[in-house]
């Protein structure tokens, strides 16, 4: 397996993942990206989304609320505002995914609307993708 890379997954919490993969789809603030080895370098935000990482063992999913990756030739390494195995996202996990959005929301003010609304959105779209309810 010559087109190996480094995978880093970290929150606050814990670390949750640290392994070789040969691609890595990240969900990026500006859109979704796919790496793999010998990627050029590149910092991006991280919107809500799910982080799907494909290795040896085949693919493993992760459920991110924000925060960053850090893309280099050799890997990639993701600091997560919030991060769970897909496998384990419950409608409790969602729905205080939820409450914080919708907090983040309605503290908005004029300048920082737009990116509540956008979180917002996004934070929906990710209980859509996992099958659950964003009340």
């Amino acid at each position: 397996m010559a087109d190996i890379m480094h995978f880093d997954l970290v929150s606050p919490e814990r670390s949750l993942a640290s392994f070789v993969a040969t691609e890595v789809q990240i969900p990026g603030s500006e859109g979704d990206m796919t790496v793999m080895l010998n990627h050029a370098p590149i910092l991006t935000t991280l919107r809500p989304g799910v982080l799907s990482v494909s290795g040896a063992e085949g693919v493993s999913e992760y459920v991110i609320t924000g925060g960053f990756a850090e893309v280099t030739a050799e890997g990639v390494t993701v600091i997560a505002e919030r991060a769970m195995v897909k496998s384990d996202v419950t409608q409790t996990d969602m729905d205080g995914i939820v409450s914080l959005a919708q907090v983040a929301l309605d503290g908005s003010n004029e300048a920082t609307q737009d990116a509540a609304i956008k979180m917002h959105a996004d934070v929906v779209a990710l209980a859509a993708a996992l099958g659950l309810n964003a009340l």
